[in-house]
């Protein structure tokens, strides 16, 4: 077996030219990342209230107790999962509108502190 070679570049050849943190570029970021994970909530709240109401219409008809409990497992863990892939992108959502605001808000206050984290910086 063959070990593969290496490059002798120096790290700031490899890494791409650092990026100011409060550009208009990463504050549409922002805002793009949020309306993208507010339409997944949205999506995952509809498939949410339809399952439900698919579930509540449509009950588990068996004398069998096993498959009683079975039935009601298997809707909760579905209806949960749902719901958690809801909350998760509804929060993500959230955040991102705000990271969103506190750049544009840096931005216009003149925070001139904000520094792009690069591994020279942290040396």
């Amino acid at each position: 077996m063959s070990t593969p070679a290496t490059s002798k570049q120096p790290d700031s050849a490899i890494a791409p030219p650092a990026e100011n943190p409060l550009s208009t570029q990463r504050i549409l970021r922002a805002f793009t990342g949020s309306l993208m994970a507010a339409v997944f909530a949205m999506l995952f709240y509809k498939m949410l209230i339809a399952v439900a109401s698919s579930f509540a219409h449509k009950p588990v008809t068996s004398d069998n107790i096993t498959v009683v409990n079975l039935s009601a497992a298997v809707r909760t863990l579905v209806l949960g999962s749902i719901t958690l892939g809801t909350g998760v992108f509804a929060i993500s959502a959230i955040g991102l509108s705000l990271l969103g605001l506190q750049m544009i808000w840096q931005r216009f206050n003149g925070s001139d502190n904000v520094e792009p984290s690069t591994p020279e910086a942290q040396d």
